[in-house]
C-alpha cells in the first residue's frame, strides 16, 4: 500500500491499521529502545522529586487531571 493510497482510506480504516502497527511493535519492546532524552527527563524528575520540587500524584487522579486538560483541546 501506498502513502497515496493510504491517504484515501475513511478514518477508521487508518486508526485499525495504527492499531495493527502498535501492537506488532509492542510484543517486543527490545525493538524500540526508548530514545536517549528519555533518561535525562526521568533523571530531572527523580531530582525534582526528591528535592521536593514536585510530589506523587494518585494515578487515577493524574489520569483525571491529564485527561480533563486535553479534553479542552
Amino acid at each position: 500500500m501506498t502513502i497515496a493510497e493510504l491517504h484515501q482510506l475513511p478514518a477508521i480504516e487508518k486508526l485499525k491499521i495504527i492499531e495493527a502497527l502498535w501492537n506488532d511493535l509492542a510484543e517486543d519492546e527490545n525493538n524500540l529502545p526508548p530514545p536517549a532524552w528519555h533518561e535525562a527527563e526521568l533523571k530531572q524528575t527523580e531530582a525534582e522529586f526528591l528535592s521536593r520540587d514536585i510530589e506523587a500524584v494518585d494515578w487515577r487522579q493524574a489520569k483525571k487531571e491529564l485527561r480533563s486538560r486535553f479534553e479542552l483541546m
